[in-house]
Protein backbone atom coordinates (compact mmCIF):
# COMPACT_ATOMS: atom_id res chain seq x y z
CA UNK A 1 0.00 0.00 0.00
CA UNK A 2 2.83 2.57 1.17
CA UNK A 3 5.53 1.91 -1.59
CA UNK A 4 5.79 4.77 -4.02
CA UNK A 5 2.99 6.52 -2.12
CA UNK A 6 3.64 9.90 -0.29
CA UNK A 7 3.06 9.95 3.26
CA UNK A 8 2.88 12.62 5.90
CA UNK A 9 2.66 12.69 9.54
CA UNK A 10 2.01 15.74 11.70
CA UNK A 11 3.84 15.94 14.79
CA UNK A 12 6.50 13.82 13.25
CA UNK A 13 9.16 14.22 15.57
CA UNK A 14 7.67 13.06 18.16
CA UNK A 15 8.19 9.28 19.70
CA UNK A 16 5.57 7.65 17.19
CA UNK A 17 6.85 9.53 14.02
CA UNK A 18 10.21 8.49 14.16
CA UNK A 19 9.15 5.04 14.95
CA UNK A 20 6.36 5.11 12.31
CA UNK A 21 9.19 6.29 9.81
CA UNK A 22 11.51 3.85 11.07
CA UNK A 23 9.04 0.79 10.34
CA UNK A 24 7.47 2.90 7.16
CA UNK A 25 11.46 2.94 5.23
CA UNK A 26 12.05 -1.13 6.77
CA UNK A 27 9.00 -2.45 4.91
CA UNK A 28 8.03 -0.46 2.59
CA UNK A 29 9.61 1.76 -0.59
CA UNK A 30 7.67 5.35 -0.54
CA UNK A 31 7.94 7.89 -2.88
CA UNK A 32 7.85 10.55 -0.28
CA UNK A 33 7.91 11.34 3.75
CA UNK A 34 6.95 14.44 5.09
CA UNK A 35 7.53 15.58 8.56
CA UNK A 36 5.43 18.05 9.41
CA UNK A 37 5.65 19.74 12.71
CA UNK A 38 6.80 23.08 14.49
CA UNK A 39 10.15 22.22 16.12
CA UNK A 40 13.56 22.83 13.84
CA UNK A 41 15.85 21.45 16.59
CA UNK A 42 14.15 18.00 16.54
CA UNK A 43 14.14 18.50 12.94
CA UNK A 44 17.52 18.36 12.53
CA UNK A 45 18.10 15.81 14.91
CA UNK A 46 15.67 13.14 13.28
CA UNK A 47 17.55 14.44 9.91
CA UNK A 48 20.92 12.85 11.49
CA UNK A 49 18.69 9.80 11.93
CA UNK A 50 16.86 9.57 9.00
CA UNK A 51 17.87 11.51 5.60
CA UNK A 52 16.75 8.67 3.14
CA UNK A 53 16.04 10.50 -0.74
CA UNK A 54 12.29 9.92 -0.03
CA UNK A 55 13.04 12.05 3.35
CA UNK A 56 11.28 15.57 3.51
CA UNK A 57 11.00 17.86 6.48
CA UNK A 58 8.73 20.50 6.54
CA UNK A 59 8.76 23.48 9.20
CA UNK A 60 5.00 24.20 10.05
CA UNK A 61 1.74 23.87 12.61
CA UNK A 62 -1.44 22.58 12.55
CA UNK A 63 -2.79 26.02 13.64
CA UNK A 64 -1.59 27.37 9.99
CA UNK A 65 -4.31 25.60 7.35
CA UNK A 66 -2.27 27.24 4.57
CA UNK A 67 0.88 25.66 5.45
CA UNK A 68 -0.84 22.48 5.78
CA UNK A 69 -2.59 22.70 2.26
CA UNK A 70 0.78 23.17 0.69
CA UNK A 71 2.72 20.17 2.48
CA UNK A 72 -0.27 17.99 1.32
CA UNK A 73 0.00 18.98 -2.37
CA UNK A 74 0.80 15.14 -3.87
CA UNK A 75 0.32 12.90 -0.63
CA UNK A 76 -1.26 9.68 -0.63
CA UNK A 77 -1.90 9.15 2.71
CA UNK A 78 -1.59 11.00 5.84
CA UNK A 79 -1.21 10.57 10.34
CA UNK A 80 -1.93 12.75 12.41
CA UNK A 81 -0.10 12.90 15.77
CA UNK A 82 0.57 16.47 16.15
CA UNK A 83 -1.34 17.59 19.34
CA UNK A 84 -1.11 18.99 22.67
CA UNK A 85 -0.68 16.07 25.26
CA UNK A 86 0.27 17.08 28.67
CA UNK A 87 -3.19 16.74 30.87
CA UNK A 88 -1.49 19.51 33.47
CA UNK A 89 -0.49 22.13 30.85
CA UNK A 90 -4.24 21.72 28.71
CA UNK A 91 -5.75 22.79 32.23
CA UNK A 92 -3.61 25.53 32.75
CA UNK A 93 -3.15 26.36 29.00
CA UNK A 94 -7.28 25.45 27.34
CA UNK A 95 -6.75 27.98 24.21
CA UNK A 96 -3.79 26.75 23.43
CA UNK A 97 -5.13 23.64 23.41
CA UNK A 98 -8.48 23.75 21.77
CA UNK A 99 -6.17 25.82 18.95
CA UNK A 100 -3.81 22.84 18.44
CA UNK A 101 -5.94 19.66 19.15
CA UNK A 102 -9.76 21.28 17.84
CA UNK A 103 -8.31 24.12 15.23
CA UNK A 104 -5.91 21.84 14.19
CA UNK A 105 -7.64 18.82 13.05
CA UNK A 106 -10.21 21.44 11.46
CA UNK A 107 -6.92 22.23 9.47
CA UNK A 108 -6.16 19.35 8.63
CA UNK A 109 -9.33 17.66 7.17
CA UNK A 110 -9.78 20.58 4.98
CA UNK A 111 -6.12 20.52 3.33
CA UNK A 112 -6.65 16.78 3.48
CA UNK A 113 -9.93 17.52 0.97
CA UNK A 114 -8.31 20.00 -0.71
CA UNK A 115 -5.56 18.16 -1.94
CA UNK A 116 -7.24 14.74 -2.13
CA UNK A 117 -5.60 13.25 0.14
CA UNK A 118 -6.97 9.41 0.24
CA UNK A 119 -6.57 8.08 3.62
CA UNK A 120 -5.94 10.38 6.70
CA UNK A 121 -5.69 8.39 9.80
CA UNK A 122 -5.67 10.85 13.21
CA UNK A 123 -4.29 9.30 16.32
CA UNK A 124 -6.17 9.65 19.55
CA UNK A 125 -5.92 8.63 23.15
CA UNK A 126 -7.52 6.88 26.03
CA UNK A 127 -8.44 10.21 27.54
CA UNK A 128 -11.01 10.88 24.83
CA UNK A 129 -13.72 8.93 26.41
CA UNK A 130 -15.59 9.90 29.15
CA UNK A 131 -13.31 12.90 29.33
CA UNK A 132 -12.92 14.83 32.62
CA UNK A 133 -10.58 16.91 31.68
CA UNK A 134 -9.34 19.65 28.80
CA UNK A 135 -6.72 17.38 26.70
CA UNK A 136 -9.24 14.46 26.47
CA UNK A 137 -12.46 16.53 25.34
CA UNK A 138 -10.34 18.50 22.55
CA UNK A 139 -9.59 15.12 21.53
CA UNK A 140 -12.95 13.61 21.79
CA UNK A 141 -13.83 16.91 19.62
CA UNK A 142 -11.58 15.77 17.33
CA UNK A 143 -12.30 12.04 17.04
CA UNK A 144 -16.05 13.92 15.96
CA UNK A 145 -14.52 16.00 13.82
CA UNK A 146 -12.86 13.33 11.83
CA UNK A 147 -15.33 10.82 12.06
CA UNK A 148 -18.41 13.30 10.36
CA UNK A 149 -15.44 14.56 7.97
CA UNK A 150 -16.35 11.44 6.08
CA UNK A 151 -19.91 13.39 5.18
CA UNK A 152 -17.69 16.41 4.14
CA UNK A 153 -15.72 14.47 1.31
CA UNK A 154 -18.65 14.81 -0.99
CA UNK A 155 -17.73 13.06 -3.93
CA UNK A 156 -13.91 12.70 -3.43
CA UNK A 157 -12.18 9.32 -2.77
CA UNK A 158 -10.46 10.68 1.41
CA UNK A 159 -11.78 8.98 3.59
CA UNK A 160 -11.32 9.58 7.42
CA UNK A 161 -10.35 7.24 10.51
CA UNK A 162 -9.31 7.21 13.78
CA UNK A 163 -7.08 5.16 16.10
CA UNK A 164 -7.69 5.19 19.68
CA UNK A 165 -4.98 3.56 22.55
CA UNK A 166 -3.78 3.83 26.07
CA UNK A 167 -0.42 4.96 27.03
CA UNK A 168 2.96 3.74 25.50
CA UNK A 169 5.58 2.19 27.24
CA UNK A 170 8.59 5.35 27.08
CA UNK A 171 6.51 7.91 25.25
CA UNK A 172 7.18 11.67 25.75
CA UNK A 173 4.63 11.98 28.67
CA UNK A 174 5.11 8.13 30.50
CA UNK A 175 5.67 8.14 34.00
CA UNK A 176 7.75 5.06 33.01
CA UNK A 177 10.99 8.05 32.08
CA UNK A 178 9.85 9.72 35.31
CA UNK A 179 10.12 6.87 37.44
CA UNK A 180 13.28 6.09 35.80
CA UNK A 181 14.76 9.40 36.42
CA UNK A 182 13.86 9.26 40.35
CA UNK A 183 15.32 6.23 40.67
CA UNK A 184 18.64 7.00 39.17
CA UNK A 185 18.71 10.47 41.11
CA UNK A 186 18.16 7.76 44.64
CA UNK A 187 15.08 9.81 45.22
CA UNK A 188 13.59 9.15 48.57
CA UNK A 189 10.57 7.93 47.06
CA UNK A 190 8.26 7.46 44.27
CA UNK A 191 5.09 9.55 43.73
CA UNK A 192 2.06 7.26 43.72
CA UNK A 193 -0.83 9.12 42.48
CA UNK A 194 -3.46 6.40 44.03
CA UNK A 195 -2.77 3.17 45.24
CA UNK A 196 -5.43 1.91 42.90
CA UNK A 197 -5.13 3.67 39.81
CA UNK A 198 -4.96 1.71 36.32
CA UNK A 199 -3.90 2.31 33.11
CA UNK A 200 -3.75 0.58 29.46
CA UNK A 201 -0.25 0.06 28.60
CA UNK A 202 1.68 -0.69 25.19
CA UNK A 203 4.87 -1.05 23.42
CA UNK A 204 5.31 1.60 20.99
CA UNK A 205 6.34 -0.58 18.07
CA UNK A 206 2.90 -2.07 18.91
CA UNK A 207 1.09 1.22 18.05
CA UNK A 208 2.87 1.42 15.12
CA UNK A 209 1.61 -1.88 14.01
CA UNK A 210 -1.73 -1.15 14.77
CA UNK A 211 -1.75 2.06 12.85
CA UNK A 212 -0.60 0.42 9.80
CA UNK A 213 -3.44 -2.61 9.64
CA UNK A 214 -5.76 0.13 10.37
CA UNK A 215 -5.12 1.55 7.10
CA UNK A 216 -5.60 -1.83 5.70
CA UNK A 217 -8.24 -2.46 6.98
CA UNK A 218 -10.27 0.86 7.63
CA UNK A 219 -13.68 2.01 5.77
CA UNK A 220 -13.69 5.48 6.63
CA UNK A 221 -15.52 6.69 9.97
CA UNK A 222 -14.91 3.71 12.01
CA UNK A 223 -12.52 4.24 15.68
CA UNK A 224 -10.10 1.53 15.81
CA UNK A 225 -9.10 0.39 19.68
CA UNK A 226 -6.48 -2.48 19.93
CA UNK A 227 -6.91 -5.63 23.20
CA UNK A 228 -4.00 -4.28 24.37
CA UNK A 229 -3.59 -5.29 28.91
CA UNK A 230 -3.41 -3.03 32.02
CA UNK A 231 -1.34 -2.01 34.74
CA UNK A 232 -1.43 -1.20 38.36
CA UNK A 233 0.60 1.86 38.85
CA UNK A 234 1.82 0.68 41.86
CA UNK A 235 3.12 -2.61 40.10
CA UNK A 236 4.70 -1.10 38.00
CA UNK A 237 6.52 1.15 40.35
CA UNK A 238 7.54 -1.78 41.73
CA UNK A 239 8.95 -3.17 38.61
CA UNK A 240 10.92 -0.47 37.75
CA UNK A 241 12.54 0.26 41.31
CA UNK A 242 12.04 -2.67 43.27
CA UNK A 243 13.71 -1.25 46.45
CA UNK A 244 12.15 2.73 46.53
CA UNK A 245 9.88 3.59 49.18
CA UNK A 246 6.21 4.76 47.27
CA UNK A 247 4.03 7.87 48.89
CA UNK A 248 0.37 8.11 47.86
CA UNK A 249 0.25 12.06 46.61
CA UNK A 250 -3.10 12.50 45.34
CA UNK A 251 -4.56 12.51 41.77
CA UNK A 252 -3.56 15.43 39.88
CA UNK A 253 -5.71 17.83 38.10
CA UNK A 254 -7.86 16.37 35.45
CA UNK A 255 -6.61 12.84 36.29
CA UNK A 256 -8.99 10.01 36.24
CA UNK A 257 -8.48 6.58 38.56
CA UNK A 258 -9.03 4.37 35.88
CA UNK A 259 -8.90 5.21 31.39
CA UNK A 260 -11.58 4.11 29.25
CA UNK A 261 -11.31 2.87 25.63
CA UNK A 262 -15.03 2.09 24.63
CA UNK A 263 -17.55 3.51 26.92
CA UNK A 264 -20.62 1.47 27.54
CA UNK A 265 -22.66 4.53 25.95
CA UNK A 266 -21.19 3.10 22.84
CA UNK A 267 -21.83 -0.56 23.13
CA UNK A 268 -24.92 0.02 20.76
CA UNK A 269 -22.71 0.14 17.82
CA UNK A 270 -18.81 -1.31 18.80
CA UNK A 271 -17.81 -4.43 16.94
CA UNK A 272 -15.57 -7.38 18.41
CA UNK A 273 -12.73 -8.49 15.95
CA UNK A 274 -10.05 -10.80 17.00
CA UNK A 275 -7.72 -8.29 18.35
CA UNK A 276 -9.24 -4.69 18.21
CA UNK A 277 -12.43 -3.37 18.62
CA UNK A 278 -14.28 -1.27 15.91
CA UNK A 279 -16.56 2.01 17.37
CA UNK A 280 -18.68 2.66 14.56
CA UNK A 281 -20.28 6.60 13.73
CA UNK A 282 -23.86 6.94 15.89
CA UNK A 283 -24.02 9.40 12.76
CA UNK A 284 -25.52 8.15 9.41
CA UNK A 285 -23.38 8.68 6.65
CA UNK A 286 -24.82 10.09 3.11
CA UNK A 287 -22.35 8.86 0.69
CA UNK A 288 -22.17 4.97 2.38
CA UNK A 289 -23.61 2.28 4.53
CA UNK A 290 -23.36 2.53 8.03
CA UNK A 291 -22.72 -1.37 8.15
CA UNK A 292 -19.24 -1.98 9.86
CA UNK A 293 -19.14 -5.41 10.67
CA UNK A 294 -16.59 -6.14 8.02
CA UNK A 295 -13.69 -4.09 7.36
CA UNK A 296 -11.92 -3.53 3.87
CA UNK A 297 -9.73 -6.82 4.50
CA UNK A 298 -12.99 -9.02 4.99
CA UNK A 299 -12.63 -10.04 8.68
CA UNK A 300 -15.48 -9.65 10.09
CA UNK A 301 -16.55 -8.39 13.98
CA UNK A 302 -19.75 -8.85 16.31
CA UNK A 303 -21.32 -6.47 18.05
CA UNK A 304 -20.58 -6.54 21.90
CA UNK A 305 -23.44 -7.01 24.41
CA UNK A 306 -25.07 -3.89 25.45
CA UNK A 307 -23.61 -3.41 28.82
CA UNK A 308 -19.69 -3.73 27.48
CA UNK A 309 -16.98 -1.40 28.24
CA UNK A 310 -13.76 -1.63 27.83
CA UNK A 311 -12.01 -0.19 30.79
CA UNK A 312 -8.25 -0.30 32.51
CA UNK A 313 -9.84 -1.95 35.04
CA UNK A 314 -12.29 -4.56 34.15
CA UNK A 315 -9.37 -5.71 31.14
CA UNK A 316 -9.09 -9.37 31.47
CA UNK A 317 -5.15 -9.22 30.60
CA UNK A 318 -3.00 -7.48 33.69
CA UNK A 319 0.93 -7.40 33.29
CA UNK A 320 2.30 -9.09 36.12
CA UNK A 321 5.24 -7.30 37.86
CA UNK A 322 7.85 -10.05 35.92
CA UNK A 323 6.22 -9.14 32.59
CA UNK A 324 6.39 -5.08 33.23
CA UNK A 325 10.13 -5.83 33.96
CA UNK A 326 10.71 -7.52 31.31
CA UNK A 327 8.56 -5.34 28.92
CA UNK A 328 10.66 -2.15 30.05
CA UNK A 329 13.88 -4.04 29.27
CA UNK A 330 12.73 -4.13 25.78
CA UNK A 331 11.66 -0.80 25.38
Amino acid sequence: MFTNKTILITGGTGSFGKKFVEVLLSRYKPKKVIIFSRDELKQFEMHQVFDAPCMRYFIGDVRDKDRLRRAMSGVDFVVHAAALKQVPAAEYNPMECIKTNINGAENVINAALDCGVSKVIALSTDKAANPINLYGATKLASDKLFIAANNMAGGTDTIFSVVRYGNVVGSRGSVVPFFEKLRNENAEFLPITHPKMTRFWLKLDQAIDFVFSSFYRMLGGELFVPKIPSVRIPELATAIAPNMEQKVVGIRPGEKLHEVMCPEDDAYHTFEYEDHYVIAPSITFTSRGNDFSQNAKGERGTLVDEDFEYNSSNNYDFLTVEQLIALNKQS
